[in-house]
């Protein structure tokens, strides 16, 4: 018959003296105490794991703050658990997660957490663009709302307004950002699995619409337009900027004057402003030249091209030149986006190489082995074409910015 240990007492642990070494005395059950020679009384759960049956402690806490009279009841529940098959420290983390997941692990502080590991793969425009839609659609009613908790009937609930408004588009934005959040969450290990893995399916699915744009032959209209248009001298080079250049919306208006090697005629975009995060380059044409040369006495002085009326020190939102051409007359006909698309068919149409026209695009090739190989930008082969492209904006315009019509457009005033 096994010897049964002998009990402590409060008594007898208030009167053990520290010696040179750790020593342990058990209170029987597996409950032990470890008197440090610093003098400090630790408790230990002492048990055989469950499945593996090797022998683990479990920290219960230091006398007096957790009285001997605590760490038995505490050793009977571990004990309780043990006998159910479960690892009482594994028990003890998993409930720890569920209390952070409360009070830490809320929407809004994964979120957060998230934003700043995707603003490495994407342009700061777009990661100000997701927060936003957070703050506007999100977090009103789920900031404070635990990571763990979040479910797609909450998410369905939330965003079914906006689907009854018809901004089917954003609604499939927004799932598809919360997702990303979600699959973060998971790898990070706050939650076992993403709640929102199918929640797109319990919405309406948006009509895939192209980018509106003219065609080849209605750029001498909207040429026309531009120089007629009652807009500011900066919006107005801004959308011509845009045109000759094939650049996005957010790449023209967060144009640098540092940027530029003028001796080479090249503008080279940093790899953090464009959307495949790659160094983009253009060359410089001449009517490229003429229309910096315009906005010189603007914001030479200043670090962007095209700057913010608010903020000259900044550069104007990538929307500006959106809104102008809607002022413009060309609402669900044009937008600044479409002025790419408007380059691209003219360019093909005129025979010029794809792979010249889609490297002037700064697209990325869909095939990866190919991409690998093909590491050039074609960047002297390009120049022949984008002159051709700047001769063929100016051959058309009526009252254009370009460099013949310059003095034109300084009479109308801009």
């Amino acid at each position: 018959m096994c010897a049964r240990a002998t009990r402590l007492s409060d008594k007898a642990i208030k009167s053990i003296k520290p010696d040179d070494k750790d020593k342990v005395l058990s209170d029987g059950d597996g409950l032990q105490l470890r008197v440090r020679c610093n003098g400090s009384k630790l408790w230990n759960f002492n048990y055989r794991h469950p499945t593996t049956k090797a022998r683990i402690n479990i920290g219960l806490g230091t006398y007096p703050e957790i009285s001997l009279a605590q760490a038995r009841q505490l050793t009977l529940e571990n004990r309780a658990l043990v006998a159910q098959g479960i690892d009482p420290k594994e028990h003890r983390s998993q409930k720890r997660l569920e209390e952070q997941s409360i009070t830490e692990h809320t929407l809004f502080n994964v979120a957060s957490q998230w934003i700043e590991t995707k603003k490495h793969n994407v342009t700061t425009d777009y990661a100000t663009d997701i927060w936003r839609s957070f703050e506007r659609h999100v977090f009103p009613k789920l900031k404070d709302m635990p990571i763990s908790k979040i479910t797609s009937p909450m998410i369905i609930e939330l965003f079914r307004p906006i689907e009854a408004s018809g901004s089917l588009e954003t609604v499939k934005r927004l799932t598809q950002r919360l997702n990303e959040v979600m699959v973060f969450a998971v790898n990070c290990g706050l939650i076992f699995a993403n709640p929102l893995v199918g929640v797109k399916a319990g919405f309406k699915k948006p009509v895939k619409e192209n980018m509106a744009t003219l065609k080849p032959e209605e750029l001498p209209e909207l040429m026309l337009a531009l120089a007629n248009a009652s807009i500011k001298r900066t919006t107005r080079c801004l959308i011509e900027w845009q045109l000759h250049t094939m650049t996005r919306p957010s790449e023209a208006a967060s144009t640098r004057w540092d940027e530029f090697n003028f001796e080479e005629k090249t503008w080279t975009i940093p790899a953090e402003k464009m959307k495949k995060r790659r160094v983009h380059t253009i060359p410089l044409t001449e009517q490229m030249l003429a229309l910096l040369e315009t906005m010189k006495p603007i914001s030479g002085h200043r670090p962007y091209v095209f700057p913010s009326d608010r903020n000259p020190l900044e550069h104007c939102n990538s929307q500006t030149a959106n809104m102008a051409l809607k002022r413009m007359g060309f609402a669900n006909r044009l937008v600044s986006h479409g002025l790419r698309s408007l380059a691209s068919t003219t360019l093909n149409e005129q025979g010029f190489e794809p792979d010249l026209i889609e490297s002037a695009l700064a697209h990325v090739d869909s095939n990866q082995v190919r991409t690998a190989y093909n590491r050039t930008d074609f960047l002297e082969r390009r120049r022949p074409m984008m002159s051709w492209w700047s001769e063929h904006i100016e051959k058309v315009s009526k009252g254009s910015l370009s460099a013949s019509s310059f003095k034109r457009f300084k009479l109308v005033g801009g």
